[in-house]
């Protein structure tokens, strides 16, 4: 092999695994409903830094550190375009939150009536380098060409099918499956399984699909899956809160300087016990128990209490919650939890990633989905084996 073939090999593997990471990104993002390492700008309110469909490297803020000013980052917002996630500029901070505003925007957002954005709100800072963001040139151009096409499908086989299944974000997680069903069946047929013709076609080398890629990817299927299961029930939950001058039966209608006790209800629709763990992400905010296990098919309670300030007005408190699927001990999860909130996360996916490709493995071995076919010296002689090897 000479070394531009070699460097060509190399290259062809790199693009081929850094589309994969654009696309595992995407949908990830599109699950969970938060971006998950990329994202990107639909309006034009963050130029000349963005243009309208470009895209950024987005940092989950658990992992981002501390909000400052200056940082550019991606919250939901409650009023902005009729809320969402937006990406704005941090430009002040005050004792109810930050101070956003888009970098073309002649006003801040709270000028606009977007209240104070609390640090629960936000969910990743796009990444700088020497104070610039670093900005993907139209990536989300292409990404909403390409969400715009997989919505166009869906429909379509949606209306074709007659189910509402094959729509929104877990009708998008079944056709990614049932795509890589049928490119599986595809390679299947073009490396000689589908054709008596092509049994007798010699190719004089060994062909197939990686059984080790084919792996690969159900591991990831169960890791999508599991994290799925992990994070969209969790985040955080905000409660209004009016500090009043007078009593009221309204729990969160609370006298200046009171505190009022709700419950909160803690479902497991799953079939996998859970372990909840819930903290303050406000002031004026408590919760008991922080912890909490739920079996499967089942809920559990916890109680919330409130406190109102001490001058009249209205108020956001925030809880934040996070899930973990009880496949590891308790005092596991908890020592990883106090490491990090993403601490069991990782250690689950990897879990059970790691038992899917493993396990795939030993049952039908790491080598490849091949066709292998020898013509002899002294003749045709016609073999064909097919399988793991």
């Amino acid at each position: 092999m000479t070394l531009v073939s070699t460097y060509r090999r190399y290259l062809s593997r790199g693009a081929a695994a850094l589309l994969a990471v654009l696309v595992i990104s995407l949908v990830a993002g599109s699950l969970l409903g938060q971006p998950i390492l990329l994202s990107y700008v639909e309006t034009g309110s963050m130029q000349p830094t963005m243009e309208p469909g470009d895209g950024f490297v987005a940092v989950p803020s658990a992992l981002a550190g501390d909000v400052s000013e200056g940082d550019v980052v991606v919250f939901r917002a409650e009023e902005v375009q009729g809320g969402g996630l937006t990406t704005h500029r941090v430009v002040g901070e005050s004792d109810q939150g930050y101070v956003t505003r888009g970098d073309n925007n002649p006003f801040t957002d709270q000028d606009g009536g977007e209240p104070p954005v609390k640090d629960a709100q936000i969910v990743a800072k796009a990444l700088q380098v020497n104070g610039q963001v670093v900005v993907i040139p139209h990536l989300g151009t292409v990404i909403m060409g390409f969400q715009g096409a997989l919505e166009t499908a869906q429909i379509r086989l949606a209306t074709l099918f007659g189910t509402r299944s094959l729509l929104g974000t877990q009708g998008l997680a079944t056709l990614l499956f049932a795509l890589s069903v049928v490119a599986y069946a595809v390679d299947w047929y073009l490396a000689g399984g589908g054709s008596r013709r092509r049994r007798d076609r010699s190719t004089g080398r060994d062909d197939g699909t990686s059984a080790r890629l084919v792996l690969a990817g159900f591991a990831l299927l169960v890791v999508l899956a599991a994290t799925a299961a992990m994070v969209v029930p969790a985040g955080t939950q905000e409660y209004g809160v009016v500090s009043a001058e007078f009593d009221s039966e309204n729990p969160t209608v609370i006298r200046q300087g009171a505190s009022s006790n709700l419950t909160y209800a803690v479902p497991n629709g799953g079939l996998v016990p859970v372990h909840v763990y819930l903290e303050p992400a406000s002031e004026g905010v408590d919760v008991s128990p922080g912890h909490l296990r739920v079996d499967g098919q089942t809920s559990a309670n916890a109680t919330l209490t409130l406190q109102a300030a001490d001058d009249t007005g209205y108020y956001r408190r925030f809880v934040a919650e996070h899930r973990y699927l009880a496949v590891l001990p308790g005092g596991t999860i908890d020592w990883l939890y106090r490491v990090h909130p993403w601490a069991p996360i990782v250690a689950i996916d990897a879990l059970l990633g790691g038992l899917v490709y493993i396990s795939g493995a030993a049952v039908l071995g790491r080598g490849r989905i091949r066709d292998r076919r020898r013509d002899g010296a002294s003749g045709s002689v016609l073999g064909r084996l097919r399988g793991w090897r």
